[in-house]
Protein backbone atom coordinates (compact mmCIF):
# COMPACT_ATOMS: atom_id res chain seq x y z
CA UNK A 1 0.00 0.00 0.00
CA UNK A 2 0.96 3.24 -0.98
CA UNK A 3 -0.25 6.90 0.15
CA UNK A 4 -0.66 9.89 -2.03
CA UNK A 5 -2.00 12.79 -1.19
CA UNK A 6 -4.00 11.56 1.52
CA UNK A 7 -6.32 8.86 -1.08
CA UNK A 8 -5.41 5.44 -0.45
CA UNK A 9 -3.77 3.75 -3.68
CA UNK A 10 -3.02 0.12 -3.97
CA UNK A 11 0.37 -1.14 -5.52
CA UNK A 12 1.47 -4.63 -6.54
CA UNK A 13 5.73 -4.84 -5.23
CA UNK A 14 7.61 -5.30 -8.14
CA UNK A 15 11.44 -5.10 -7.95
CA UNK A 16 13.34 -1.60 -8.25
CA UNK A 17 14.20 -2.48 -12.33
CA UNK A 18 11.22 -0.90 -14.43
CA UNK A 19 8.71 -3.75 -15.58
CA UNK A 20 9.64 -5.76 -18.62
CA UNK A 21 7.18 -5.09 -21.62
CA UNK A 22 6.52 -7.68 -23.89
CA UNK A 23 4.42 -6.87 -26.65
CA UNK A 24 1.27 -7.43 -25.01
CA UNK A 25 2.24 -6.69 -21.43
CA UNK A 26 1.13 -3.39 -20.69
CA UNK A 27 1.05 -1.97 -16.90
CA UNK A 28 -2.29 -0.56 -16.10
CA UNK A 29 -3.38 2.33 -13.70
CA UNK A 30 -7.00 2.42 -12.33
CA UNK A 31 -8.37 5.61 -11.43
CA UNK A 32 -11.87 6.35 -10.23
CA UNK A 33 -12.69 10.15 -9.98
CA UNK A 34 -15.96 10.65 -8.10
CA UNK A 35 -16.25 13.23 -5.07
CA UNK A 36 -18.99 10.71 -3.45
CA UNK A 37 -17.04 7.02 -4.10
CA UNK A 38 -13.44 8.94 -3.00
CA UNK A 39 -15.94 9.86 0.38
CA UNK A 40 -17.57 6.90 1.04
CA UNK A 41 -20.55 7.96 0.16
CA UNK A 42 -20.86 4.43 -2.29
CA UNK A 43 -18.98 1.86 -3.63
CA UNK A 44 -16.89 2.28 -6.28
CA UNK A 45 -17.75 -0.19 -9.05
CA UNK A 46 -16.47 1.41 -12.27
CA UNK A 47 -13.17 0.93 -10.94
CA UNK A 48 -13.40 -2.89 -10.70
CA UNK A 49 -15.37 -3.02 -13.68
CA UNK A 50 -12.53 -1.65 -15.64
CA UNK A 51 -10.11 -3.55 -14.27
CA UNK A 52 -11.84 -7.07 -14.60
CA UNK A 53 -11.73 -5.47 -18.32
CA UNK A 54 -8.02 -4.87 -18.19
CA UNK A 55 -7.08 -8.19 -16.67
CA UNK A 56 -9.34 -10.08 -19.20
CA UNK A 57 -7.03 -8.59 -21.92
CA UNK A 58 -3.95 -9.79 -20.07
CA UNK A 59 -3.16 -6.54 -18.71
CA UNK A 60 -1.37 -6.26 -15.57
CA UNK A 61 -3.04 -3.91 -13.23
CA UNK A 62 -0.11 -2.31 -11.12
CA UNK A 63 -2.23 0.18 -9.16
CA UNK A 64 -5.76 1.78 -8.09
CA UNK A 65 -6.84 5.24 -6.87
CA UNK A 66 -10.07 6.36 -5.77
CA UNK A 67 -10.22 10.29 -5.97
CA UNK A 68 -12.80 13.22 -5.25
CA UNK A 69 -13.52 15.37 -8.56
CA UNK A 70 -10.44 17.93 -8.21
CA UNK A 71 -7.84 18.59 -11.26
CA UNK A 72 -5.04 18.56 -8.72
CA UNK A 73 -5.47 15.57 -7.02
CA UNK A 74 -6.76 13.82 -10.35
CA UNK A 75 -3.60 14.96 -12.09
CA UNK A 76 -1.00 14.11 -9.10
CA UNK A 77 -2.30 10.58 -9.59
CA UNK A 78 -2.06 10.46 -12.92
CA UNK A 79 1.69 11.28 -12.87
CA UNK A 80 2.41 9.27 -9.98
CA UNK A 81 1.33 6.46 -11.46
CA UNK A 82 3.18 7.05 -15.36
CA UNK A 83 6.15 7.62 -12.64
CA UNK A 84 5.20 4.07 -11.12
CA UNK A 85 5.66 2.58 -14.55
CA UNK A 86 1.84 2.42 -15.68
CA UNK A 87 1.96 2.70 -19.94
CA UNK A 88 -1.66 2.70 -19.53
CA UNK A 89 -3.64 4.81 -17.14
CA UNK A 90 -7.44 4.36 -17.21
CA UNK A 91 -9.38 6.60 -15.26
CA UNK A 92 -13.54 6.13 -14.69
CA UNK A 93 -15.60 9.37 -13.89
CA UNK A 94 -15.58 13.07 -14.57
CA UNK A 95 -16.02 12.89 -18.23
CA UNK A 96 -19.68 14.27 -18.22
CA UNK A 97 -20.91 18.01 -18.34
CA UNK A 98 -21.98 18.09 -14.32
CA UNK A 99 -20.54 21.04 -12.50
CA UNK A 100 -17.50 18.27 -10.90
CA UNK A 101 -17.02 17.00 -14.15
CA UNK A 102 -13.10 18.08 -14.29
CA UNK A 103 -11.35 14.91 -15.83
CA UNK A 104 -10.70 16.18 -19.05
CA UNK A 105 -9.78 19.31 -18.47
CA UNK A 106 -7.44 18.05 -15.53
CA UNK A 107 -5.77 15.75 -18.19
CA UNK A 108 -5.63 18.27 -20.79
CA UNK A 109 -3.75 20.61 -18.69
CA UNK A 110 -0.61 17.74 -17.89
CA UNK A 111 -0.99 16.39 -21.25
CA UNK A 112 1.72 16.39 -24.18
CA UNK A 113 -0.30 15.76 -26.73
CA UNK A 114 -4.35 14.61 -27.22
CA UNK A 115 -5.53 11.47 -29.45
CA UNK A 116 -9.06 12.96 -30.77
CA UNK A 117 -9.47 9.69 -32.41
CA UNK A 118 -10.24 7.65 -29.45
CA UNK A 119 -12.94 10.22 -27.86
CA UNK A 120 -14.31 9.94 -31.18
CA UNK A 121 -14.87 6.25 -31.69
CA UNK A 122 -16.15 6.07 -28.06
CA UNK A 123 -18.56 8.72 -28.63
CA UNK A 124 -19.77 7.20 -32.21
CA UNK A 125 -19.64 3.39 -30.65
CA UNK A 126 -21.65 4.53 -27.67
CA UNK A 127 -24.41 6.53 -29.65
CA UNK A 128 -25.42 3.32 -30.85
CA UNK A 129 -26.23 2.02 -27.64
CA UNK A 130 -27.58 5.26 -25.70
CA UNK A 131 -28.50 8.70 -27.48
CA UNK A 132 -27.09 10.80 -24.44
CA UNK A 133 -23.29 9.49 -25.78
CA UNK A 134 -23.36 13.00 -27.09
CA UNK A 135 -22.67 14.03 -23.50
CA UNK A 136 -19.09 12.07 -23.02
CA UNK A 137 -16.20 14.21 -23.10
CA UNK A 138 -14.15 10.86 -23.34
CA UNK A 139 -10.64 11.30 -24.16
CA UNK A 140 -7.05 10.07 -24.67
CA UNK A 141 -3.84 11.56 -24.46
CA UNK A 142 -0.48 11.26 -23.74
CA UNK A 143 0.86 12.43 -20.38
CA UNK A 144 4.60 11.62 -19.70
CA UNK A 145 5.25 8.19 -20.69
CA UNK A 146 1.55 6.79 -20.01
CA UNK A 147 -1.74 6.51 -22.79
CA UNK A 148 -4.40 8.19 -20.72
CA UNK A 149 -7.87 7.15 -21.49
CA UNK A 150 -11.29 8.56 -19.69
CA UNK A 151 -13.22 6.66 -19.73
CA UNK A 152 -17.28 7.44 -18.78
CA UNK A 153 -18.40 6.85 -14.80
CA UNK A 154 -20.93 4.29 -16.14
CA UNK A 155 -19.62 0.22 -15.17
CA UNK A 156 -21.23 -0.50 -18.50
CA UNK A 157 -20.27 2.24 -20.79
CA UNK A 158 -16.46 2.85 -19.04
CA UNK A 159 -16.31 -1.26 -20.49
CA UNK A 160 -18.30 -0.54 -23.51
CA UNK A 161 -15.44 2.38 -24.72
CA UNK A 162 -12.57 0.53 -23.72
CA UNK A 163 -13.38 -2.31 -25.78
CA UNK A 164 -14.02 0.18 -28.77
CA UNK A 165 -10.69 1.47 -28.75
CA UNK A 166 -8.86 -1.82 -27.50
CA UNK A 167 -7.04 -2.49 -30.60
CA UNK A 168 -5.29 0.71 -31.06
CA UNK A 169 -3.87 0.26 -27.33
CA UNK A 170 -0.83 -1.33 -27.56
CA UNK A 171 0.55 1.04 -29.96
CA UNK A 172 -0.31 4.17 -28.65
CA UNK A 173 1.17 2.59 -25.30
CA UNK A 174 4.28 1.96 -27.09
CA UNK A 175 4.57 5.24 -28.56
CA UNK A 176 3.63 7.51 -25.23
CA UNK A 177 6.83 4.84 -24.16
CA UNK A 178 8.56 6.01 -26.83
CA UNK A 179 9.03 2.48 -28.01
CA UNK A 180 10.17 1.75 -31.16
CA UNK A 181 7.22 0.39 -33.07
CA UNK A 182 6.87 -1.38 -37.15
CA UNK A 183 4.55 1.87 -38.34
Amino acid sequence: MEYCSNRLMETKQHSTTPPLHHSNLITVGIITISDRASGGQYQDLGGPAVKAAAENHGWDVLAEAIVPDDKKQIQETIRSFSAQGCGLILTTGGTGVAERDVTPEAIREIMRVEIPGFGEVMRAQSMKITPNAILSRSLAAIVDSSLVIALPGKPSGAVECLGFVEGAIPHSVALAQRKPTSC
